[in-house]
């Protein structure tokens, strides 16, 4: 079985920063792509940004350049380096990764509120 733990997230004010983390853990061969959605109240699920095993970066257009995805392969674990928020970043962010265990399976983490305050 195959767990994602997030953490990190909470209230900011405009402006601020916050760093979130997701890590797999469990019958894990390897990780494919790994990525970061949010969900705000009232809206659908989207993709905030995504990153390949090789690095590959993509992001929407509503965060290029104030957010950065990364990962540590050796660690399991994708961030989300998250600057200059403003109030319409508020939402449930959710990691999720396409993981090898043996079979390809996606799996999300629980989520986490963040809240950026005017």
């Amino acid at each position: 079985q195959v767990q994602l733990v997030q953490s990190g997230g909470g209230l900011v004010q405009a402006g601020g920063s916050l760093r979130l983390s997701c890590t797999a853990s469990g019958s894990i061969i390897s990780i494919n792509g790994m990525a970061w959605y949010r969900q705000a109240p009232g809206k659908q699920r989207e993709l905030v940004a995504a990153i390949t095993s090789g690095g590959s970066t993509n992001y929407a257009d509503s965060v290029k350049g104030r957010f950065t995805i990364s990962r540590d392969n050796a660690k399991n674990t994708v961030y989300l380096q998250m600057n200059s928020l403003k109030p319409e970043d508020t939402a449930v962010y959710y990691c999720n990764a396409d993981v090898n265990s043996p079979y390809l399976g996606r799996y999300w983490g629980q989520g986490t509120q963040v809240t950026v305050s005017s």
